[in-house]
Parts: structure tokens; C-alpha cells; sequence
């Protein structure tokens, strides 16, 4: 059965280059995996973080949809208590307009942000109280039935903007199947209530308008070189950024070392390969044989990849190794 691999992009940027540069890396990148065959690049929302570029989520969607012809692009995700529900409406129903049948809402309800940040979003703590309520709102702006509403999304109203939510715990999963929507679930670096919340999902799903079955995407690291050893030497730079970021000192993506530095003492190594830990890392055979043991573990019916590597060219690599590993699991 042929499933569908996607491509998820933090817009890294990396130690000694720019943000221009990261965002042109974007732009190159997405080129690249539409000639591989990937079916979606999502872009993800983060704010206030030095090695991320891709805090306007729906711009650079607009670019990546613009450089590109046929590969779906969207979010992964928007982080709706950041936002209006119908300013995500409007949007998104403009992407979707520009790009018919191109355009892909995935939400979450996290910051994306620390506390000093989410306030000059002008966010509160109780604004994801009502993430429920938002996303039925979001929703129902990309209806077709919309001439008796008072509040319009025009662009919006009759898109049918495909909404996935995005989670790393039970609630996601309970709310995506309650509402009969597809689901991903943040395995790339919070993996410990995956196997638990995919079953609630697949139990609980109660088929909508727009999906009758569960649809599940399964979120994988992927650092593939022509060697283990060489593979190893690229992930250095996501172990010490994860490192950076969990002792409160988000930085650049830094640059790979043979030998991750001593400051990152062995409970904090552990709980970075525990973040880690749904990743396919290696030369081509490897990550061939990981893949497979992910896929026949979790049975997705989609999987999107990761990888923030330094070296553009070998972040290129690595994705193209990965594509073709794919298709020979077909």
C-alpha cells in the first residue's frame, strides 16, 4: 500500500548563516521535495526562537505554494490560541483561493512560544480553554452554507480548507476524533503518549462530513547519510539544540561535533533520546530498515519527516535518501 510521505520544515538557521539564508534553504528545499515525490510540506509556528524562521506561518506558506506546482502546502501547525479564529480563516481561505486544492490547515493548541512571548501575541492563559470552541468556529468560516451568517472569512467561506489537528498528548487525540478530523501526532520530539493516543483515536473516531475513517500521520526524525557514522556526526546538531532549548538557552541550529560537548550531562542525553526516539538514523540500509520497523509498529496513513541538519546540501541528502527508502517500502 503507498503511503504518503510528507516533509516538515522549522525553517532552521543555522549557526553562521541568516535568516534569509534559512528562509531561501525553505524555498530550496521545498523545490527539492516536490521532485521527490513528497505529498505535503507543512511549516510550523514558533515565536521568539533564534533558529527558527517560520513564525509567519501562512507567509511562508504563500511563498513555498508560489515556488512550487503541484506539492500540497500548510501548516504543522498554526497554534489557533495565538490567533482569531477568523484571521486563520481568512488566511488560509486566501492561500487556498491562490492555490485551489494546495492548502492544508494543521492546528495545535500549544504556545509555540514561552510566557513573555505568548503575551505580546496578545494570548492568556485561559485562551486555550477555548481551543474547542475556536476550532469548531475555524471550521465552520470555510463552510459553504455561510450567506445567513453575520461574521464572513471572505476569502474563506466555501474553500473547505482541510483542518488537521497536531498533538503530543490524549486531548489532541480525543478532540480530532471526536470532531471526525485527521490527526498527527508531534512524535518527532514528544513521543511518550503516542502509542496510548493512537489508540483513543482510532477507537473513538466518529466519521464527519469530510472524513469517514481515521487518518493518521506519524511524525518521524529522519538523519540519513551514506554512513551510520556520518548520519550520527549530523544529528549531533538537533541533540545539542534540543539541549540548548531544554536548558532554556534557545539558540541557532549549531554546527555538528564529533562529540557532543560534556555540558550536556548523561539525565539530560537521556531525556534527548528519549525526545528523539521515533527517528530513522543512518545510511541508506538503515534508515530503509528503521522506517519499516516505525510503519509496521504504528501502521500511520501518512507519515511526515523531519531533520534540522546544518549543511543544507547534506539536510537535501538526507531527505532524498529518506524518499527513496519510502518508495521501497512500498
Amino acid at each position: 500500500m503507498m503511503i504518503p510521505y510528507s516533509l516538515l520544515d522549522l525553517a532552521p538557521v543555522p549557526e553562521g548563516f541568516t535568516i534569509a539564508d534559512a528562509l531561501g534553504n525553505t524555498i530550496d528545499l521545498a523545490q527539492h521535495a516536490e521532485s521527490l515525490g513528497y505529498h505535503r510540506y507543512w511549516l510550523a509556528e514558533h515565536h521568539n526562537m533564534p533558529g527558527i524562521a517560520s513564525a509567519a506561518t501562512s507567509v511562508l506558506i504563500g511563498r513555498v505554494a508560489a515556488a512550487t506546482k503541484t506539492i500540497r502546502v500548510g501548516s504543522g501547525g498554526v497554534m489557533l490560541p495565538n490567533h482569531a479564529p477568523l484571521v486563520v480563516a481568512e488566511q488560509f481561505g486566501t492561500l487556498a483561493t491562490l492555490f485551489p486544492d494546495r492548502i492544508d490547515l494543521g492546528i495545535g493548541r500549544a504556545p509555540g512560544t514561552d510566557m513573555a512571548t505568548a503575551r505580546a501575541l496578545r494570548r492568556t492563559l485561559q485562551d486555550a480553554d477555548g481551543f474547542v470552541q475556536d476550532v469548531i468556529e475555524l471550521i465552520s468560516y470555510f463552510g459553504d452554507d455561510q450567506a445567513d451568517a453575520r461574521v464572513r472569512a471572505v476569502p474563506g467561506a466555501g474553500t473547505n480548507v482541510p483542518v488537521w489537528i497536531l498533538g503530543s498528548s490524549l486531548y489532541g487525540a480525543q478532540l480530532a476524533a471526536h470532531f471526525g478530523l485527521p490527526y498527527a501526532f508531534a512524535s518527532h520530539f514528544a513521543p511518550a503518549a503516542l502509542e496510548q493516543a493512537l489508540e483513543i483515536y482510532r477507537r473513538s473516531f466518529q466519521p464527519s462530513a469530510s472524513l469517514q475513517s481515521p487518518k493518521f500521520m506519524l511524525a518521524i526524525n529522519v538523519f540519513a547519510a551514506e554512513s551510520d557514522t556520518q548520519a550520527q556526526f549530523l544529528k549531533t546538531s538537533v541533540q545539542q539544540a534540543f539541549a540548548n532549548l531544554r536548558s532554556g538557552q534557545p539558540g541557532l541550529l549549531p554546527r555538528p561535533v564529533e562529540t557532543l560537548p560534556a555540558s550536556i550531562s548523561p539525565a539530560m542525553r537521556e531525556n534527548i533520546d528519549e525526545a528523539l526516539s521515533c527517528s530513522a538514523t543512518g545510511s541508506p540500509e538503515s534508515v530503509k530498515r528503521q522506517l519499516a520497523a516505525l510503519l509496521e509498529r504504528y501502521n500511520p496513513d501518512e507519515v511526515i519527516l523531519a531533520g534540522q541538519i546544518h549543511d543544507h546540501q547534506a539536510r537535501k541528502h538526507s531527505f532524498e535518501i529518506a524518499a527513496t527508502a519510502m518508495n521501497a517500502l512500498m
